[in-house]
């Protein structure tokens, strides 16, 4: 497709959007129920950030949240941090996804897998195993309170362990079998944990992984750990563990625990690639009203329906994907390598889920387009209703790309969020437009702006990210925390009082935004302020290049500094003279002058988080003189060697001198 430009209108509110949509139905409902007659999206949404009790009673009210104890009120005090929502409330995150009245032979989990055949799982056998793991895990004197993790991969039993535990009222954390053992024990040795899920090993594209080892050395190093239950996958046993068919033993009714509405749930992980992993809690009120209401409002999930989005249990998105079942969908689970044995693999099993709702990753979607794939004329996926994107900003070619081969009817809905707020910030819904290269704007109840550095709102220029009124899901706090010190220097030191995301972000007019990267990430060349994605949307588009990664070394005197870029050559290419030029060239012309880098340099790998997100600042801080394993832990990447090349000598550090 030609002359789309950011800004380009790829897709108009379709006229039967608010009869056939979620979004819709809850517009109808607020009018019936409520009095309340909105035109359109832009006028609910600043109902929803100014009017925050009303707001978020009605979603409480609108998806039939079950309480134990009602609220007092639903919200009393809207400080930040410390806002307190529905103060007196008792709930339980789980009741409300497998203890619901559910069609109880329809599908609840589909998972597929490079370690063994598929398993599928109906609402009512999941209801089954989660009880008898709740059993289980009482036998095994797991009471509330208790933190039980996993070191398990995105497979049934996780989910079934993760909502036995949520049921009880313990607290559950979970990590990928590829973590090494460091990575593990720097998250699960902070919450000291009574009991510990593993599996002995498993099966990632052609190639068998054993983990005994690794989880003997985990077990060592975890000196709260009473009991190891051993989740059968791949590989052999693991000595002295509990067997998950005996923690399953025995069948009991299901009951949940009711806690209040901010009792632990789950905790998250930051990333570990910038220091010690933060352990960021969620509480089970705030996660169940959040999800609640994207994955109605905004993904348009409903019974019924299928939500397949890979992901590993380690990510944030595993937790939205469990969530799919608080809504009656189906939820599809992916395990393995997502590339094996080719590109169209996620297609593939799109099309034999009948997935209503597809999630991925910009550079997959930016992958599948350089190879010339055309995933909707060679797959059946006339199922698919919403394709969603996250984890990193998809340039205006990844729209037009996706436009051309799903056509209008297929939603694109490009969001970002964070594992701090285990949800969505700004995405988009089906009664929105569509515009090439921007999110659509702020989710409801989300009341998100860019600031300039003296704290001032702006439109039309990057900002940072903040958000200036609370939300259900913003953290209980950090684990261990004592007075939340680290809690509120993360998040609200900079701007006292408001949370201040770490993205750097433009707002446009008409409301709808881009967002540039990291703000601790962003270039600083001559006191203009450069976005890393606007680099990447250039220099990617080359098929020379596989991938790139920038980073600026500032002058402490002001000058312009050091602008650094590094590639990953595509096979059979090398780096030189006249392909430097026209990256050059094609950063000045695409771009401005200031884009053109002092130096480019060939490295065999870019440096990623597990999560697939790009390290500038660990690489920054690599050049800068820092030992690589003083700014990340390697476990936490998915080459660990990777930032070795950046270090000043080595073979991309040269760039650096």
């Amino acid at each position: 497709m030609t002359g789309i430009t950011e800004g380009s209108l790829l897709r108009a509110v379709p006229p039967d959007a608010r009869a056939t949509s979620e979004l819709g139905r809850y517009l109808d409902w607020l009018r019936d129920s409520r009095g309340l007659d909105f035109t359109g999206v832009p006028d609910l949404w600043r109902w929803s950030v100014t009017d925050l009790p009303g707001f978020w009673g009605s979603i409480w009210d609108f998806f039939g949240v079950r309480a134990h104890t009602p609220p007092r009120a639903v919200l009393e005090s809207d400080r930040m941090p410390g806002a307190r929502w529905f103060a007196g409330a008792t709930l339980n995150y789980a009741e409300h996804a497998v203890g619901r009245l559910r069609d109880p032979g329809q599908a609840a989990i589909i998972a597929y897998s490079q370690t063994r055949e598929p398993v599928e799982l109906t609402y009512g056998e999941l209801a089954d195993r989660v009880a008898r793991a709740r059993a289980g895990l009482r036998r095994l004197g797991v009471v509330a309170g208790d933190r039980v993790v996993g070191y398990l991969p995105n497979i049934p039993e996780t989910v079934v362990a993760m909502l036995a535990t949520a049921s009880i009222g313990a607290i559950w954390a979970g990590c990928a079998p590829e973590f090494g053992v460091r990575s593990v024990v720097d998250r699960f040795a902070q919450l000291r944990p009574t009991v510990l899920l593993a599996v002995s090993g498993y099966h990632y594209g052609d190639r068998d992984i054993d983990r005994r080892d690794a989880v003997a050395a985990v077990r060592a190093a975890l000196p709260t750990v009473r009991h190891v239950v051993h989740v059968p996958y791949g590989g052999d046993g693991l000595p002295g563990a509990v067997a998950w068919s005996d923690l399953l033993a025995t069948a009991e009714p299901l009951a949940f625990e009711a806690v209040p509405f901010d009792h632990p749930l789950v905790v998250l992980f930051s990333s570990g690639t910038t220091g010690k992993p933060k352990a960021i809690v969620h509480g089970h009120g705030g996660i169940l009203v959040e999800h609640l209401k994207n994955l109605s409002l905004s993904w348009d999930l409903r019974p019924g329906d299928r939500l397949l989005w890979f992901t590993s249990t380690a990510w944030m998105l595993w937790n939205t994907l469990v969530s799919g079942l608080l809504l009656g969908a189906g939820i599809v689970l992916i395990d393995g390598d997502p590339l094996y044995p080719d590109l169209t693999e996620q297609w593939r099993l799109a099309a034999r889920t009948r997935a209503t709702l597809v999630g991925a990753s910009p550079g997959y979607l930016m992958a599948c387009r350089k190879q010339g794939i055309e995933p909707a004329r060679r797959f059946d996926l006339g199922a698919v209703r919403q394709l969603g994107v996250a984890g990193s900003p998809l340039p205006v070619e990844g729209f037009a790309w996706v436009h051309e081969q799903f056509g209008p009817d297929v939603l694109l809905n490009v969001g970002s969020g964070g594992t701090d707020l285990c949800t969505g910030i700004v995405a988009g819904s089906p009664m929105q437009p569509v515009y090439a290269g921007e999110m659509t704007g702020n989710l409801l109840g989300v009341d998100g702006q860019a600031f300039d550095e003296a704290g001032r709102p702006i439109v039309g220029r990057l900002g940072e990210l903040v958000i200036t009124r609370p939300l259900p899901s913003m953290p209980v706090g950090f684990w261990d925390d004592p007075g939340d010190a680290l809690y509120r220097a993360t998040y609200f030191e900079r701007y006292p009082g408001l949370w201040c995301h770490g993205d750097w972000i433009r707002y446009t007019e008409r409301g709808s935004c881009v967002i540039t990267g990291r703000s601790d990430a962003t270039l600083n060349r001559g006191g203009v302020r450069l976005g890393t994605a606007e680099f990447y949307r250039v220099v990617e588009e080359f098929t020379e290049v596989q991938d790139s990664l920038v980073v600026h070394l500032e002058d402490p005197d002001g000058g312009p500094g050091e602008l650094l870029l590094y590639i990953v050559p595509a096979d059979g290419v090398e780096l030189d003279r006249a392909l430097r030029d026209r990256l050059s060239a094609a950063l000045r012309t695409s771009l401005s002058p200031r884009h053109v880098p002092d130096a480019i340099r060939a490295v065999w790998a870019v440096p990623r988080s597990r999560t697939g997100k790009k390290l500038e600042v660990p690489v920054k801080r690599v050049l800068l003189g820092l030992p690589p394993d003083a700014v990340a832990s390697r476990d936490a990447l998915l080459d660990p060697a990777a930032l070795d090349q950046f270090v000043p000598g080595g073979p991309a550090g040269r760039a650096a001198r």
